[in-house]
């Protein structure tokens, strides 16, 4: 079946009429929403207007309560969940990657966090790390700029640095669908440029993979976004190409505000629209 996955579809994701509702509130409402395969989507919206709970059922974490989810070709509901999870890959701010107490205790290394990327595990799993499994971690830290951390304890690594490695990680089973959610929460403005460039860098390098980003904010919209997503109390606000979707009118009645956006040098800007003085 593994082989299926991935490969199978005409979209990498598709929902129709996903509703979510837990003991009595609705989460999501209605959502149409379909993702081609290397396209490069970013789903924006004011806190609790529902994008981390899209991105569960995307990550095939949660089933919706009605209406249909197909990932990588496979309805929810009718696939071995596990199994699709292995070609998808998760990246969050929240997330916790490896066993805290053992992190301090062995001093895990980045390298070794990411390798732990290859079996989904929190603890390394040694004897099913081979030299391939080892090249490719080191390859993949190569990738998004942090080579030089491979040998540093994860424990000590920065917000930026560890965002870059969970990436890593993210990508050691070559997944599919990529999945980021908020990965920028609590980086200063150096470690967002650092992580926003290695997001970029990795649509030029691997076009065939999709990606989602969840956030909130604009300045963290990567260049090389394909399609954007906005969504406002449980539903869907506005979806398609970057350049129709996000605007001044449409980000303002998202976010319940006058907003103007600007845009240079492909990255977005917005601001509260204030009244000229009188």
């Amino acid at each position: 079946m593994s082989s299926e996955i991935g490969a199978g579809g005409s979209a990498a994701l598709e929902l129709a009429g996903v509703t979510v509702k837990v003991v009595g509130r609705t989460l999501v409402a209605g959502v149409d929403w379909r993702v081609g395969y290397g396209e490069h989507w970013v789903v924006l919206g004011p806190n609790g207007a529902g994008k981390t709970t899209l991105l569960s059922i995307v990550a095939a974490v949660r089933h919706p309560s009605s209406g249909s989810a197909t990932v990588l070709g496979h309805r929810l509901g009718r696939v071995d969940l596990r199994e699709l999870r292995r070609h998808i890959g998760l990246v969050a701010a929240s997330q916790r990657l490896v066993d805290e107490q053992l992190m301090e205790e062995e001093g895990l290394t980045a390298r070794t966090v990411v390798l732990t990327g290859h079996t989904g595990t929190s603890a390394p799993l040694w004897n099913r790390y081979g030299p391939a499994e080892h090249d490719r971690a080191e390859a993949l830290l190569g990738d998004l700029g942090c080579k030089d951390l491979g040998d540093r304890p994860f424990s000590v690594c920065s917000q930026g640095e560890r965002g870059r490695v969970r990436i890593a990680r993210a990508l050691m089973s070559d997944p599919a669908l990529l999945l980021l959610d908020e990965p920028f929460a609590g980086l200063d403005l150096p470690a967002r440029e650092d992580l926003v460039t290695a997001i970029e860098d990795l649509a030029h390098s691997r076009p065939g993979l999709t990606t989602v980003l969840v956030t909130h904010h604009l300045e963290e919209v990567p260049s090389t976004a394909t399609h954007a997503l906005l969504v406002r109390d449980a539903r869907v606000l506005a979806a398609g190409p970057v350049d129709q979707v996000l605007t001044s009118d449409t980000l303002s009645e998202c976010f319940g505000r006058p907003l103007t956006l600007e845009r240079a040098h492909g990255r977005y800007h917005a601001h509260a629209t204030r009244p000229s003085p009188a």
